[in-house]
């Protein structure tokens, strides 16, 4: 379980062995896990246990001490600009429109501020924004802040997507209209997602596969597929086949 294996199918995500220890903390213990094309995969584990930690190495931006990062078969280990990037808070510029705020992935890129805005605009309809580009963060619910987010986050690298949390500060109503907002969102998308959560019923209803890590140093307790398909809705919750996997985690945890 917790190492890579060689298969014929092309992976997009390898994370291979990872180990991170910070001064006598250690964090992370050999941590494997894969992301398939369009595939929707959720890390699941106690507070402290290294999720985060796991994610800014896989984005680059934390170096692990030992073990490989590769996307769709290609070394970038300890490499940044590849992976798009969500955190548990949105991080939007208030003194910018919400126009202004998911172009600047495009304009970092060298995209020009009215090529770059021209190239968001179309997306502000399928993210549930139209009619918002022109308001500031403040004027919007925190539920529309975190669709600001993700847009920006999308517009950063289509491909694959780390979101630690992105839901975790919202209340439980507008949680759960987020959850089945974003799969109708990706319906749309070609993104392949790896994303972190608390949450056992979030974990089940969005994902395809969930890794259950272990306390602190993180380990690769238990890997399960979710055979439920999709579309999914509310219903989910209460079918065979969830309560099934949900008894399974709290078994584990």
């Amino acid at each position: 379980m917790n190492s890579c294996h060689k298969t014929n199918k092309m992976k997009k995500l390898e994370v291979c062995n990872i180990k991170k220890s910070f001064d006598t903390l250690y964090t992370l213990d050999h941590v494997s896990l894969s992301l398939e094309e369009n595939q929707f995969v959720s890390i699941l584990g106690p507070s402290g246990s290294g999720k985060s930690t796991l994610f800014n190495i896989i984005a680059g931006v934390q170096q692990a001490d030992a073990g490989t990062i590769l996307i769709k078969g290609e070394d970038y280990t300890g490499k940044t600009g590849r992976i798009s990037y969500m955190y548990q808070k949105d991080l939007l510029m208030p003194w910018r429109t919400i126009l202004e705020n998911v172009s600047i992935p495009l304009i970092l890129k060298g995209t020009g501020k009215r090529a770059a805005e021209k190239e968001a605009t179309p997306y502000f309809e399928l993210f549930g924004l139209k009619g918002f580009e022109d308001r500031y963060p403040h004027q919007l619910s925190g539920g529309m802040r975190q669709r600001a987010a993700l847009l920006r986050t999308y517009l950063f690298a289509q491909d694959i997507m780390l979101l630690d949390e992105p839901f975790g500060g919202l209340d439980a109503i507008t949680k759960r209209k987020m959850q089945r907002w974003l799969l109708e969102v990706l319906d749309n998308l070609k993104a392949s997602i790896l994303f972190i959560t608390h949450d056992i019923d979030e974990a089940i209803f969005l994902s395809d596969k969930i890794y259950v890590l272990s306390d602190r140093p993180a380990k690769v307790k238990e890997v399960f597929d979710v055979p439920i398909e999709r579309p999914r809705d509310d219903k989910v919750f209460t079918c065979e086949a969830f309560i099934k996997i949900k008894e399974a985690i709290l078994n584990l945890l």
